[in-house]
């Protein structure tokens, strides 16, 4: 019934397969309003649309349904503000793709330049950027976009807080004016429509203020663990409910099995839920979870889609959803009808920037807890058994009861009995031993010292030249000089990207970066650092390499006595600098050269050298 109402909305059946494949079952508001209007040739939309509606299906579907495949010519560029959302967006379209020969690339700063050329060469028909990234590879010629039909800005005033109008608007000058520009937004400031009515030819308005409310009625928490802890803390949390009824998220299939196995191994009433059952199989799990047989559903996103079960009390995100919109789709399960309910999240510490973006996009308030120990967990449960207790002593006792206690009780003490009683039907629950010890997660710095010494104790270099330590800051990372300097042309979005293409680092990794004249500087963390060195071994000027730890004037010693910040090496180093986790943007950098931007060193006073093949 679901794919009969994507269908009357005008879409083919390469477009329904690939939604019976995703799950779909029906389309949300702005799909229904959207795809009609979009499959109408010309047709350009500004739409209000929050995160969690379904909105990149809403306009990649139209599009899918309209370029023309195989002929490796972009058709459909689509900005959107951070790099995450380039990938996820690209990954979403190209799962609806179906069968079609599509190639979708997604292009955003920090990542490697050569990469990105070399796929745009090939040929690409829908590309999802980043203004800054996209700009400049419009600006190098690159990036073809005569054939173009769709130009889609995605979370709009998202790229307009981050400051990217001017990267827009230039993106907007660059391309055909036979386009189709279609706009989405979660808010419609002015500087959006003035956007659209500079840039746009009678647009059709489409605003969607039905947005998921469950959120409004659930408590959103997340807890940081380790990976190997997960399984504890999820115990921990049913046990401490009274009424535990709820779904647990995993990513893969293997891991719902694993999950549901293990629950159900310790006695609990779980069930997993995934794309390799038969339909028989999940009928009967439905059932059995409707008629509360069983509590605990372990399930993909994908099997859970279209789930009608009533008063779930929890939602687990047993790992982290992948965007926000899964993230807004699951919590939404809990906490309806006006009923509250409870989100919670598992996150490892390598995994906060993405939960941050999670939170920041889906506008979640989302709070941090601590898992509940185990003396927490008995208290709570000894409360439930005296409830459960008084409950059973309200009532009027049945004679042929009666009887038995009379004679059960005769010579014995009542209190001892009766709490072997309890004992005898509650067996081993006060046991605070069934609960092993989670171990707090190690914070960020503290994991990076630990890897460093592991590494260290692994190369043999624990006792290694002193004239390096120097060049080492108490984070263990380390200070390199580069023989180019502005003089040369060189800038610090070059120098970033000379590195990532160059020595195959992450842009995240190069810190502390430095112009002068006629040298450079930047601090990378040890390993990071002997890569570039490494990549650089054999580039030399004047028999000098070019790449080399920075050592200041008089040795290791004398760096030791002298306050930070005397030396070229270690300039503007001598007040507390800004960590680099501080001021690092997890949403990406998005780099952009201009018209000097190249990708190897240039020679001494800025002649370019031909790149090595």
């Amino acid at each position: 019934m679901g794919l009969e109402e994507f269908r009357e909305l005008g879409l083919g059946d390469e477009s329904l397969k690939a939604l019976e494949d995703k799950g779909f079952e029906e389309p949300t508001e702005i799909q229904k309003r959207a795809i009609p209007l979009l499959l109408q040739p010309g047709t350009e939309i500004v739409g209000q649309a929050q995160t969690g509606t379904g909105k990149t299906a809403a306009f990649a579907l139209p599009i899918l349904e309209t370029v023309k495949p195989g002929t490796g010519k972009v058709q459909a560029l689509i900005l959107v503000p951070t790099r995450e959302l380039a990938s996820q967006v690209s990954e979403e379209i190209s799962s609806l793709k179906g069968g079609r020969r599509l190639d979708i690339a997604p292009i955003y700063g920090g990542a490697s330049m050569v990469q990105q050329l070399k796929r745009l060469k090939r040929g690409v028909e829908i590309v999802v950027g980043t203004p800054g990234r996209i700009l400049d590879h419009i600006r190098r010629s690159s990036l073809d976009l005569e054939a173009l039909e769709f130009l889609v800005l995605d979370e709009a005033d998202e790229m307009l807080d981050m400051g990217f109008i001017d990267d827009i608007e230039a993106v907007l000058r660059a391309v055909p004016e036979s386009r189709r520009m279609l706009l989405f937004s979660a808010t419609m400031p002015p500087e959006i429509m003035r956007l659209a009515e500079g840039f746009m030819k009678n647009p059709e308005i489409i605003r969607t203020q039905k947005r998921d409310t469950a959120a409004i009625s659930t408590d959103q928490i997340y807890y940081e663990v380790r990976e190997s802890d997960k399984l504890e803390a999820l115990t921990r949390i049913i046990d401490r409910e009274p009424e535990f009824y709820g779904v647990v998220f995993c990513r893969t299939k293997l891991q719902c099995d694993e999950i549901g196995q293990k629950l159900h191994d310790r006695g609990y009433d779980a069930a997993s839920l995934h794309g390799d059952l038969s339909q028989r199989e999940r009928e009967q799990i439905l059932r059995r979870m409707k008629e509360h047989q069983i509590s605990i559903l372990v399930a993909t996103d994908v099997a859970a889609r279209g789930l009608d079960i009533q008063d779930l009390t929890h939602v687990i995100n047993y790992t982290i959803p992948q965007d926000p919109e899964i993230y807004i789709h699951r919590v939404g399960r809990t906490g309806r009808a006006g009923k509250n309910g409870t989100a919670i999240t598992f996150i490892t510490p390598s995994e906060s920037r993405r939960f941050s973006y999670i939170r920041k996009a889906s506008r979640s308030d989302i709070r941090r807890e601590e898992i509940p120990g185990a003396e927490e967990i008995i208290e709570r449960k000894k409360e439930r058994i005296k409830e459960a207790v008084l409950d059973a002593l309200s009532a009027e006792p049945r004679q042929e009861y009666l009887e038995i206690a009379e004679s059960v009780l005769t010579g014995r003490d009542s209190t001892e009995a009766f709490a072997l009683l309890l004992s005898s039907i509650y067996k081993d629950e006060l046991d605070a031993s069934r609960y092993r010890e989670i171990a707090a997660p190690m914070p960020r710095q503290a994991r990076e010292r630990s890897r460093k010494e592991k590494r260290d104790e692994s190369m043999g270099r624990r006792g290694y030249d002193r004239g390096h330590e120097a060049s080492m800051d108490e984070g263990g990372t380390t200070r390199l000089f580069i023989a180019r300097g502005r003089k040369d042309g060189l800038t610090k979005a070059m120098l970033i990207n000379i590195l990532i293409d160059q020595a195959g680092v992450r842009d995240e990794d190069i810190r502390d970066v430095e112009i002068n004249d006629t040298s450079s500087f930047v601090s990378a963390p040890f390993s990071v650092a002997q890569a570039i060195l490494k990549a650089y071994s054999d580039r030399t000027m004047k028999g000098k390499p070019i790449v080399m730890r920075a050592k200041p004037e008089g040795g290791a010693r004398d760096a030791r006595k002298k306050a930070p910040g005397r030396r070229e090496a270690f300039k503007g180093r001598g007040k507390r600098r800004r960590r680099w986790e501080d001021d690092y943007q997890p949403y990406g950098r998005d780099t952009r050269d201009g018209e000097d931007g190249r990708y190897s060193f240039p020679e001494r006073g800025g002649r370019q050298r031909k790149r090595r093949k």
